[in-house]
């Protein structure tokens, strides 16, 4: 069987009803980095992108997003740094284990700008929303994937029902557009 992600790998599970969130943890076994998350996740998806953090093995990430104002580093403040200063994600890496704990859009112009990014697979608490599709599929490949090995990629992806895109899925896509257009006064 081909793995795509821990998390999605044996099937998806559901959100519980009420979820009110839970705390991410990095991967050090002493002092790990602590982000708390208030409610509950959307638009999880896993992704192929070559920014987004990947547990070892993995062709994709997994990343959700939150209110920003719904996440708050608990422990370890100290010990994060962002992976890259000029990205439009700026993502928040424990400097000792180098996992992502949440990715932040600074700019108040960009789309997506007030959500924060997160890894519900860093959280031991149950009922986070699942993934709901894959983003940025052809990525793998820059990632090492082998170009031949897309199609079971493909296939994979869809029995696990996570129908895949080049991009983000439509909805999202649609967001963006319509904000771009917005800003300029189209609408």
């Amino acid at each position: 069987m081909l793995s795509i992600h821990p998390s999605v790998d044996g099937g998806l599970k559901p959100a519980a009803s009420g979820f009110a969130g839970g705390t991410l943890s990095c991967q050090c076994k002493q002092n790990p980095v602590q982000v708390t998350i208030k409610g509950q996740c959307a638009h999880n998806h896993v992704c192929g992108c070559t920014k987004c953090w990947k547990p070892k093995g993995a062709l994709f990430s997994q990343v959700a997003v939150v209110p920003r104002d719904n996440v708050k580093v608990s422990a370890g403040a100290d010990k994060l740094k962002a992976v890259d200063a000029a990205a439009a994600i700026q993502r928040h890496a424990c400097k000792d284990c180098g996992v992502h704990m949440y990715g932040r859009i600074e700019n108040k112009a960009r789309p997506f700008y007030g959500l924060d990014f997160i890894h519900t697979e860093l959280s031991k608490d149950s009922g986070w929303a699942p993934a709901e599709f894959a983003a940025f599929v052809p990525s793998i490949i820059e990632s090492g994937a082998k170009p031949d090995q897309i199609g079971a990629v493909l296939s994979r992806l869809r029995e696990l029902k996570l129908e895949p895109y080049d991009c983000l899925s439509p909805p999202l896509m649609d967001a963006i557009a319509t904000h771009v257009a917005k800003s300029k006064g189209v609408h």
